[in-house]
């Protein structure tokens, strides 16, 4: 999705992870649009298990995402050393559902959980990062209750392993398909393997 750096926001003289995107990421002013819609909805999560955006913008053709900058270390470098306590998966577990309901409430879908988009800060906090594959979910006029993913978006964007039964299919997606993610992420939290090498073989 782009390169980060660490940057100084020296208007507000704060830190910042800086994500430049590929050149022609967006491809068009439709497209720009779009993804801009999606980043202030994004800027809009104000919750304690969510990496908060700060700013979508442009500079001499180049687009980038300014972010909060977190320190700390990603569920997937902790698991290299193995499969996490039951103790410290349960406590993460909350955060990671109270962080992805937040979202979910705002329809925002995030697409792409997996143990590389989920830091441990010191302090003990979990936060979801990367929302660069998320989408913003659109409510269907004829059923306030079914929320679809906008026809032009591309639902087969994702990490293969870690990918949802109706992602690896294009199908369309909702809510479930987070929690799926989820759900494989928290089986290799708390055994050490990843849930996709349990069909290894059998394929």
């Amino acid at each position: 999705m782009g390169v980060v750096y660490r940057a100084h926001d020296e208007a507000l003289d704060r830190d910042v992870a800086l994500k430049v995107l590929p050149p022609g990421r967006i491809a068009n002013q439709e497209s720009r649009k779009r993804f801009r819609k999606e980043a202030h909805a994004l800027a809009r999560l104000n919750h304690p298990n969510i990496e908060t955006v700060h700013e979508f913008g442009s500079h001499e053709g180049t687009d980038f995402l300014a972010m909060e900058l977190i320190a700390g270390v990603t569920i997937s470098e902790k698991l290299r050393h193995g499969p996490l306590s039951e103790r410290d998966v349960i406590r993460m577990a909350v955060q990671f559902a109270e962080g992805l309901s937040a979202a979910h409430e705002q329809n925002i879908l995030h697409r792409d959980i997996k143990p590389g988009n989920l830091m441990l800060m010191p302090n003990g906090r979990l936060k979801i990062l990367d929302f660069g594959l998320a989408m913003l979910l659109e409510l269907e006029l004829a059923n306030d209750l079914t929320i679809s993913v906008p026809k032009e978006s591309d639902a087969f964007a994702g990490t293969v392993p870690y990918m949802s039964p109706e992602q690896l299919r294009g199908l369309p997606l909702d809510q479930r398909s987070d929690i799926s993610q989820r759900g494989a992420v928290l089986y290799e939290m708390a055994t050490g393997i990843p849930w996709s090498a349990r069909y290894d073989g059998l394929l």
